[in-house]
């Protein structure tokens, strides 16, 4: 392994991004630790994820975000630290945070955030602190001067690109499709393991220090009107449209039981808010991550679509 590679710490690698962090890490030649919950040898999945991590050169510590001993001790072998836990354990990184600040050696803190930048969204009080969890944790970080980098990549493809963001749906509509608001606000999509290149190359990135990275790349950021449009070229036919309003969007929401409609959260803040893409990257101080690592080749949401036919 190459000695100038930052040692990376990952927690979460049992997880679909935690996973593709990982391979990403090992693939870049970092030298790389996985912290893994006892509990997950006993599950066949993500033992077989492990397994297939340990063969590529991951390095398992056991213990868990609540055991801040534990974590001193990873710690200390690393320098770079990235968390990949679910929205659900986002409050968990505060041990983590306070962890690293007792460790002492940490150059960059990761932490979990890779969906739409928590500090611009407009669906606070509708969201049951999803992205206030997210914020919290930013302003902790700041406040102990740990050094970070914030990735937002707005929407994973497996999330409602699979469905063309159609609620309750698994695969994309071939007769009728629901459009929110009017259809011009513009969604980000990105592939996870995508994700993960542009995430390992900016952990030894003095660029990236202290910033936030957001993920807007060239055919990959399109509204409810225009990706209809590119999957009815690909299955050559007209769907039939129905518009749904803001307001009986939101009605919708208030209408339907917490979790389960956290999924129309998620179309309101991007098909009608236009959370992902309202604001300029530049004059907010961010960085845009295919124009720091234009070598990084991506899965494009057409070639996505294609695999869904």
């Amino acid at each position: 392994m190459e000695s100038n590679k930052s040692k990376i710490l990952i927690i979460g690698v049992t997880g679909r991004l935690g996973f593709e962090l990982a391979k990403a890490s090992l693939n870049s030649s970092h030298p790389t630790f996985g912290l893994v919950r006892d509990s997950a040898f006993s599950d066949t999945h993500k033992s077989q994820k492990i397994h297939t991590l340990t063969e590529a050169g991951l390095t398992v510590i056991k213990g868990s975000l609540q055991d801040e001993d534990i974590l001193l001790e990873a710690l200390k072998q690393v320098e770079i630290v990235i968390s990949a836990v679910s929205s659900k354990q986002v409050h968990e990184q505060k041990i983590l945070i306070s962890a690293i600040k007792r460790a002492g050696c940490i150059k960059r803190f990761l932490p979990s955030e890779f969906g739409a930048d928590p500090d611009r969204t407009q669906v606070s009080d509708l969201d049951h602190n999803f992205y206030s969890r997210k914020s919290e944790i930013r302003r902790i970080i700041e406040a102990e001067g740990i050094p970070y980098t914030y990735v937002c990549c707005n929407l994973f493809t497996s999330v409602l690109l699979s469905s063309l963001a159609q609620p309750g749906r698994k695969a994309p509509p071939r007769d009728e499709v629901s459009i929110f608001g009017d259809g011009t606000a513009k969604a980000v999509f990105m592939n996870e393991n995508d994700v993960a290149a542009f995430v390992i190359n900016t952990v030894d990135d003095a660029r990236t220090l202290n910033k936030v990275v957001y993920m807007r790349p060239k055919g990959n950021v399109y509204s409810m009107n225009e990706l209809v449009g590119i999957w009815e070229g690909k299955i050559e036919k007209t769907l039939k449209k129905i518009y749904i309003t803001e307001d009986e969007l939101l009605k919708k929401i208030r209408d339907t039981p917490y979790p389960e409609n956290m999924e129309l959260v998620f179309i309101y803040s991007t098909f009608v808010k236009g959370d992902q893409t309202y604001f300029s990257i530049e004059s907010s101080g961010g960085l845009e991550g295919t124009q720091l690592y234009p070598q990084i080749t991506y899965t494009t949401v057409s070639e996505f679509l294609d695999t869904l036919l």
